[in-house]
């Protein structure tokens, strides 16, 4: 199979991009020319191969620029390290680096920074989150064994032939493959951090248009504009600092008071009041971020034949029109497909559900009747409940549900108090009922929201779908180098994923912030977050 990637489990967006965690400031201190943002302290160390939530991502993004970076407005993988990425076969590639890259110790980024950093991440003593996302290159599997010890110390796939050239070979045709080296774990790494890994990670060094002032984990981090960025993306301030918040109403209170100049996520409760209180200061726009229920296909109960019209029945009395409009006042748009409108016609987004993703009670209740009823007459809906308003939005859903089906409350709602319970819960396959589960793309391709989440084994499938035939075109796509004929495979994929609902699309989220009349050019990019480089501070 393809790499299963491990991506921004975007609890989604939830956990991760709503869930601003930590203490406000009162003051910005923010200096000549220097951003303050709010800020969530990142759930592990700013490894670029273990970092896969939003908040830790935000650094990575400016200490760090890979063989390729995603346009900000487009989403389109534009070479950035990387002088061109050639192929014959779409399984075999030659990687040429441009000149003058350097890290900001003034290290030269060479091809060995490169696959020593690949290395690194697939090496399963290392234990890094995204190690899946090598998976791909010959020779993951001696350096990433299921169990037990690695057989070597570098993946046979990756070769250095010069200081600005390496191959990698894949294990199967992968024509998008180059598309995804923009995301971070893909990134570089000097040889300071092997040498010195505590003290790299204490003061990470990288090869991106800011590098590390100071970091006081809890409280914030100061990132300043490095001079010496050889990169054509310099950035237009000073520098950034990022301020640790537990609530982001705290923090978008300090940005109306004025201690503040940018929050990254407007919290639901002010969303009826930001329009009057920042007018065109207020960013709303479609991101690559998906809201969906699972089921646990593991459980019998939700698998026995004729339970994909159950499933299906569930998707119709679900009113998403009412839902986004009246919790999210239109911060959330109802999901068609299983993947992101953000992606465009273009980029393989239709509307592949249809009418089981349209409210309609009368035709709800007839198919969960057909597919012989709810198991054992009830459903819970998981979810934690410690960030955004999973518990308003999932009273509303089972209320929907209850509504449509018309025997009082068999859907009901399982509230767990924290993010990691929930994901402890979640990846150890102990769930009964439908359970939330956002996704936030790694990179903007059709592809990368589907074969994590549904492909037999993959890393990102917690509800153990499995599919041959939807296995089978996943693949096929993914060796057709014509990419329009490849996205009309994913989207044949998706038919499968309508016919057999191993989960319910509910709404896309769109990234949100505000900001201070200081600042310019504020922009979030596809994937919801500040592209802190281009701001400008007045």
């Amino acid at each position: 199979m393809r790499g299963a990637t491990h991506a921004k489990w975007a609890a989604g967006a939830v956990a991760v991009a709503l869930a601003a965690t930590a203490c406000g400031g009162s003051d910005s201190g923010a200096g000549a020319g220097i951003v303050s943002s709010s800020w969530g302290d990142p759930q592990n160390p700013l490894e670029p191969a273990n970092t896969n939530e939003v908040q830790g991502g935000k650094v990575l993004d400016m200490l760090f620029r890979g063989l390729k970076r995603y346009d900000p407005k487009t989403g389109e993988a534009q070479d950035m390290v990387a002088e061109k990425i050639e192929t014959t076969d779409s399984q075999n590639f030659t990687v040429t680096l441009k000149d003058g890259w350097t890290f900001s110790n003034g290290e030269p980024v060479t091809a060995q920074s490169f696959v020593d950093a690949w290395n690194y991440a697939a090496d399963v003593r290392n234990k890094q989150n995204n190690a899946p996302f090598f998976a791909d290159i010959v020779g993951y599997d001696d350096l990433h064994p299921a169990s037990g010890d690695p057989k070597t110390t570098t993946m046979s796939g990756l070769v250095v032939k010069d200081p600005k050239t390496f191959t990698v070979a894949l294990k199967e045709k992968f024509s998008t493959w180059p598309e995804t080296l923009g995301y971070q774990a893909f990134s570089p790494l000097p040889k300071s951090f092997f040498t010195d890994h505590t003290g790299w990670l204490d003061k990470p060094v990288g090869n991106g248009p800011y590098t590390v002032e100071s970091y006081t984990k809890g409280t914030g981090m100061q990132l300043r504009a490095w001079d010496g960025y050889p990169g054509p993306d310099k950035a237009q301030n000073s520098g950034v600092d990022l301020k640790v918040y537990t609530d982001n109403n705290t923090a978008y209170t300090d940005l109306i008071s004025g201690n503040l100049d940018l929050v990254d996520d407007v919290p639901a409760q002010q969303l009826k009041n930001v329009k009057n209180d920042l007018g065109d200061r207020y960013i709303n726009q479609p991101a690559l971020i998906i809201q969906t229920l699972t089921f646990p296909l593991y459980d019998p109960g939700w698998n026995k034949p004729g339970m994909e019209k159950v499933r299906q029945g569930i998707s119709r009395a679900i009113n998403r029109p009412e839902i986004t409009k009246q919790i999210f006042q239109n911060t959330r748009s109802p999901a068609k497909d299983w993947t992101s409108s953000a992606l465009g016609e273009k980029g393989g987004f239709k509307d592949m559900c249809g009418e089981l993703c349209t409210y309609d009670p009368a035709a709800a209740k007839q198919l969960i009747e057909a597919g012989g009823g709810l198991p054992g007459g009830k459903m819970t809906l998981t979810s934690n409940v410690d960030t955004g308003s999973h518990r308003t939005w999932m009273d509303a859903v089972c209320n929907s549900i209850n509504n449509a089906l018309g025997r009082g409350p068999v859907c009901t709602v399982n509230p767990i108090g924290t993010f990691a319970d929930f994901r402890n819960q979640t990846t150890s396959f102990k769930l009964t009922g439908p359970f939330r589960s956002g996704w936030q793309g790694d990179y903007p391709l059709i592809q990368n929201f589907l074969e994590p989440l549904y492909y037999t084994g993959a890393s990102s499938n917690y509800g153990k779908f499995s599919n041959p035939e939807f296995d089978q075109l996943v693949d096929e796509a993914n060796r057709d180098s014509d990419t329009a004929r490849a996205i009309g495979t994913f989207q044949d994929s998706e038919k499968i994923l309508a016919a057999q609902m191993p989960s319910i699309p509910l709404w896309y989220q769109n990234g949100s912030a505000g900001y201070a009349e200081r600042l310019s050019d504020v922009e979030l990019n596809q994937f919801s977050v500040p592209v802190y480089d281009r701001i400008k501070v007045n």
